[in-house]
């Protein structure tokens, strides 16, 4: 090779290789931006439904498929490298997920990464962004519904005639101050209005006992109890059916879950947490307990750490006609000092005290914090407020808010001794009376101790029970229309 050849390769081979080193320069520097995207993967496994989270310094743009046969959503995220963030979320699917067997997560093309999320159910899914809230920096959101999602009405009908609706150890009839002496005697329903839902009962339950189906609806009638006492003659045992005639559902609504950790005290103790503890605590009490002979189940509006927006708990209970709805919380307050449990009943204008009005907004932005889909929320959010509770309501409302008062006050100290009155969302309810309590201040570091104690945890259970049948006592539950 001549000199100037040599000359000419040299200086060619140089170019090139600045030329790769700068392409290899600026991958490094693209890949460190874009690489490092990712902040935190999540997944929130639910029969309701799974969710899934990836949080972002940035927003996320993506573009999904799903794919039936086998059951599978397919995702890609632009502008991303694989790390060892994003295949983190591969480890944390867990056995028991209802709606997830497994994730695939790989590099696609140079700047797409493709999630692949197998599924074990035919799923609706939901993919949307959430802003920065709170503790949050930027949410990619995978909801993943089930097409044929759990009738919770049906399990709690079907569990009736299991071993905790054959022999209730707690009874509910428990005799309280009558609002009179006069008799009280439910009217006898029509037919065409007789209770459905007790009668679907009373069929499974024969069922299960091996005796051949009723020949026709449950009675829909008791003979006269006074409110002071029971007959002195005994009765003659009443049939299974007439027994099993009335389901008495008790809604119970742990405050927050999931997304949504709620307010956290010192110690490090989540509302959520603790919220769900005493809701367990409760259903036990509730699931053994009966009104006059007739079963008491409890459902809850979630029954793990998983979120549930404002607007779902409440038509949650709806679905399955619940007779009371209750929210069990745990807040906070500025200051760090305030103490003792408060009862509260909705309002639809203003709040009674300053604190009410601030513990309302608190809860309400759960629906920001835990991440509601836009294109669903102003629907649901419009339906509730249309439904808004009416006058009635909201007084039955406080009749069981002071019932439910009477019987906490015998643990600890109330905050305030009459029921208090906020604008809260999960209180809208127009069917049944509804209240929210307040067990204590978790970033009180005295009650943020009580709150973390089974043993308070168990007796603020036995209270809120005891409240329960003080009211339906004095409020015998109606009997449903047939419309069920």
């Amino acid at each position: 090779m001549s000199q100037p050849q040599k000359k000419h390769f040299t200086a060619v081979h140089r170019r090139t290789l600045l030329k790769g080193g700068s392409a290899a320069l600026l991958f490094g520097v693209w890949n460190l931006a874009w690489g490092s995207n990712i902040v935190a993967v999540r997944i929130w496994p639910a029969a309701d439904y799974t969710r899934v989270t990836i949080e972002s310094a940035r927003p996320l743009q993506t573009t999904q498929r799903m794919v039936q046969s086998p059951p599978r959503l397919a995702v890609d995220i632009q502008g991303l490298q694989l790390d060892s963030t994003l295949r983190d979320l591969v480890a944390k699917v867990r056995p028991d997920d209802p709606n997830i067997a497994d994730i695939r997560v790989g590099q696609f093309t140079p700047d797409v990464v493709r999630l692949v999320i197998d599924l074990k159910q035919p799923i609706r899914p939901e993919v949307f962004s959430l802003k920065p809230v709170a503790a949050y920096q930027n949410r990619l959101v995978f909801d993943l519904y089930p097409v044929n999602p759990p009738d919770p009405l049906a399990q709690l009908i079907a569990s009736v005639s299991g071993p905790a609706g054959s022999s209730p150890t707690t009874v509910a009839s428990a005799p309280a101050a009558p609002r009179s002496s006069v008799p009280f005697t439910p009217k006898t329903v029509p037919s065409e209005n007789r209770d459905a839902l007790g009668d679907l009962i009373a069929q499974q339950i024969e069922r299960a006992n091996g005796n051949p189906e009723p020949t026709g609806p449950a009675t829909a009638s008791r003979p006269p109890i006074t409110a002071r006492s029971r007959p002195t003659a005994p009765l003659a045992p009443p049939a299974v059916a007439s027994r099993t005639r009335r389901l008495i559902i008790v809604a119970v609504d742990a405050g927050h879950g999931g997304e949504d950790p709620g307010a956290t005290g010192p110690g490090g103790t989540h509302e959520k947490d603790v919220t769900l503890a005493i809701a367990f605590k409760l259903r036990d009490l509730i699931n053994r307990s009966s009104v006059n002979g007739d079963p008491m189940r409890c459902f809850l509006t979630r029954d793990g750490d998983y979120f549930v927006p404002l607007a779902q708990r409440v038509e949650k209970a709806r679905r399955v006609h619940a007779d009371l709805f209750m929210s069990i919380h745990a807040d906070s307050a500025p200051g760090g000092n305030a103490t003792g449990t408060s009862v509260y009943a909705l309002s639809e204008r203003g709040a009674s005290s300053t604190t009410a009005s601030w513990l309302a907004k608190s809860e309400n932005d759960s629906d920001l914090i835990g991440g509601v889909n836009l294109a669903d929320r102003g629907t649901a959010i419009q339906r509730t407020l249309l439904d808004m509770s009416t006058t009635a309501q909201i007084k039955d409302s406080l009749i069981f808010g002071r019932a439910m008062l009477g019987s906490i006050k015998t643990i600890g100290p109330l905050r305030k001794a009459q029921v208090e009155r906020a604008n809260f969302a999960v209180l809208r309810d127009p069917d049944v009376p509804s209240i929210l309590v307040e067990t204590a201040f978790i970033n009180n570091p005295v009650e943020e101790v009580k709150l973390r104690s089974p043993s308070f945890q168990s007796e603020m259970a036995q209270a809120m029970m005891d409240g329960i049948l003080k009211y339906f006592a004095a409020h015998p539950p109606l009997a449903r229309s047939g419309q069920i």
